[in-house]
């Protein structure tokens, strides 16, 4: 046979077994619609007649219910009623309380004890606030209020002179130091240098944004506070103070952990002492103890160890270029326990030294 005429009757072959496959789903459509159609008319009916027997004995079902559901209500009065109790006392008015006039309330208290005072939170503030000057005030008493200095308030507001006038607005930054919009060719150690601060101070501000965790970049036209900073032609605010070595450290209750200089103190965003040594010196532990923590993260503290003390104390050591010991390890009051470096949220070889008591932070500058 010739080869046209096997493709022929493969055709032919195909075309049937379409067809078949056509006629069979066809079937297969007519079936299940038909038995689909006779279930759901024998629901039908099932249904209407439940429906008959439910709405004929609905008087004497909704009548057991209701009694059960009292009696369920009284079971839940008497087994949760001295437990709401425990939980939410309530207290009976005392009867002399009751018969305290207003008078008798106003007369207990002088008219100075009647004014009313701001309360202010001593959650740090990150945002810039304006400020309405009011009569009496000064760039002096607007600092003090909100625990800047009046350098910051003159450079937020390019005042030339201490002269208020009664209704003016400023703006007042979060911390004393430069509110500084970022242009093309800034970075932090450029900033740093031009407003005579350190790099980390900028980097360890919580919301200090960079487009870039690893390099701390910063992206054009952001707005970028910097700590401590002063305008060029200023003098600096604070200056880098020695510490003393950590093999002499005593009198505290925890010794010096290195030595270097101290680039940032303790304030309310960042309670903890930075001490920044070129160097990269050891770093020992300020008393004894058991290391609770010893590893590295990406980011914030990088790689840091955490030692409990007595009393509910630990001490925080962060930033670190080595460890030294491992979780669970006794160390002595001045031991090596790593060595200075550059990890995780750091701008420069320093470590940031932290002491606790029971979960709240401390200034370490208390027991050194």
């Amino acid at each position: 046979m010739h080869i046209p005429e096997k493709i022929g009757e493969l055709a032919d072959i195909a075309g049937t077994f379409r067809q078949d496959v056509a006629d069979w789903l066809n079937f297969l459509y007519k079936y299940t619609r038909k038995r689909l159609l006779v279930a759901f008319s024998h629901f039908e009916d099932i249904k209407d007649s439940l429906v008959d027997v439910l709405l004929v004995k609905r008087g004497r079902y909704s009548k057991h219910f209701l009694n059960i559901s009292f009696l369920f209500l009284i079971a839940g009065a008497i087994i949760g009623g001295p437990v709401i109790a425990e939980y939410y006392p309530t207290v009976a008015p005392d009867d002399a309380q009751l018969e305290e006039s207003s008078q008798d309330i106003l007369s207990t208290y002088q008219q100075g004890d009647l004014t009313t005072t701001t309360v202010v939170s001593d959650k740090p503030r990150f945002e810039i606030i304006d400020y309405e000057v009011n009569t009496g005030d000064t760039l002096g008493s607007i600092a003090e209020k909100f625990g800047i200095s009046v350098d910051t308030i003159k450079w937020a507001n390019s005042l030339k002179t201490e002269k208020l006038i009664s209704g003016q607005s400023l703006r007042i930054p979060p911390v004393t130091g430069i509110v500084h919009k970022v242009a093309a060719g800034d970075n932090i150690y450029s900033l740093a240098k031009k407003y005579k601060t350190d790099a980390q101070k900028i980097v360890n501000f919580p919301v200090n944004d960079f487009a870039d965790l690893d390099t701390f970049a910063l992206s054009v036209g952001q707005t970028l506070f910097v700590p401590d900073g002063v305008k060029p032609e200023a003098a600096p605010i604070y200056r880098s103070a020695p510490v003393p070595q950590f093999i002499a450290g005593s009198g505290g209750k925890f010794m010096w952990p290195t030595q270097g200089s101290i680039t940032q103190y303790p304030v309310s965003y960042h309670m903890a002492v930075d001490i920044a040594n070129r160097a990269a010196p050891p770093i020992a532990a300020g008393d004894g103890g058991t290391v609770a923590f010893a590893g590295c993260l990406r980011y914030g503290y990088g790689c840091h160890i955490i030692i409990n003390h007595a009393d509910g104390y630990q001490t925080l050591y962060a930033h670190l270029s080595s460890l030294g010991v491992s979780p669970g390890q006794a160390v002595g009051r001045g031991q090596v326990i790593g060595k200075m470096g550059s990890t995780g949220r750091s701008s420069g070889t320093h470590l940031h030294f932290e002491v606790r008591r029971n979960g709240t932070i401390l200034n370490p500058l208390s027991f050194l």
